[in-house]
């Protein structure tokens, strides 16, 4: 993902926010690695509209668990244009979606129903479709064949942006973000491949629009999300729609450092009952 305050690019990539939150978020990490070991449970297979051999999952997870994510998730990026971020990032107001065809199959559809998914999952975001020969919207994702991935960045950011993010990521699908300087993002960009399958499709569908909602980062090291890169998931994870969950309650506004949200981040945790006691 690209972040701007600016772009942030996501490959999915977003922007990095300032050294001391970058440290305070670091410090929270290892110290949550430093817990007792995983109690996440409830184990349930890929639910319907998964492709076949999706992942299953688990759908209970302690505080500490989905602390940890928020954390390494909600804060940082893979490219970062123009001055630095100071932290949470995230839309304001309700999202409106727009779906740009393209590519030699057409998933229109099959990407229609992603976002409804998530609006269906996920009410906080009032998500909604923008109808066609609307006003713009405030994501876009654009359908692309794999040849055209490369083109398609060098006619959206440029041949220098795009030869660094590359080179940097080595991406299948990628989500730029704009945001302003205290953190609400202005609108997002996501390019999705359709002519590699459909576990590929959904898998990069899923993720891109995690990060085009503002989940900007990869945890490789985190078994239960998408924007985990080892993993190929295709769906809402119970633990990704958690976290977006708490990204987009009233108390974790655009803008908060990490210590700010490491203030209220329990009680959100606990008055949305989004966890299990710890063991």
């Amino acid at each position: 993902m690209i972040t701007d305050r600016g772009y942030g690019f996501r490959a999915s990539a977003y922007g990095r926010p300032r050294n001391d939150s970058k440290r305070y978020v670091a410090l929270i990490v290892l110290a949550l690695f430093a817990s007792p070991a995983l109690a996440a449970s409830n184990k349930q297979p890929a639910p319907p509209g998964a492709f076949a051999g999706a992942p299953p999952q688990y759908t209970k997870f302690t505080t500490r668990e989905l602390e940890r994510g928020f954390f390494a998730l909600a804060f940082g990026s893979d490219l970062r244009i123009g001055a630095k971020p100071r932290g949470i990032r995230r839309f304001d107001r309700p999202v409106r979606v727009a779906v740009i065809g393209g590519g030699s199959v057409d998933r229109r559809e099959a990407m229609a129903r992603v976002i409804e998914d998530y609006a269906r999952q996920a009410p906080s975001l009032h998500l909604s479709l923008a109808p066609a020969g609307s006003a713009p919207a405030d994501v876009e994702v654009r359908l692309i064949d794999e040849r055209n991935f490369k083109a398609a960045l060098q006619a959206a950011f440029g041949t220098q942006i795009t030869a660094a993010f590359i080179a940097r990521t080595n991406p299948q699908c990628m989500t730029s973000v704009k945001s302003t300087s205290d953190g609400e993002i202005v609108r997002s960009v996501s390019f999705i491949i359709v002519d590699k399958g459909e576990a590929v499709f959904l898998d990069c569908a899923y993720h891109e629009l995690l990060h085009a909602f503002g989940l900007s980062n990869h945890d490789q090291r985190n078994p239960w999300t998408t924007l985990n890169q080892k993993r190929m998931v295709g769906y809402l994870s119970a633990y990704d729609r958690a976290l977006l969950t708490i990204l987009y309650d009233q108390r974790v506004t655009p803008g908060m450092t990490a210590r700010q949200v490491d203030g209220v981040l329990p009680g959100v945790i606990r008055d949305l009952d989004l966890a299990i006691p710890a063991r």
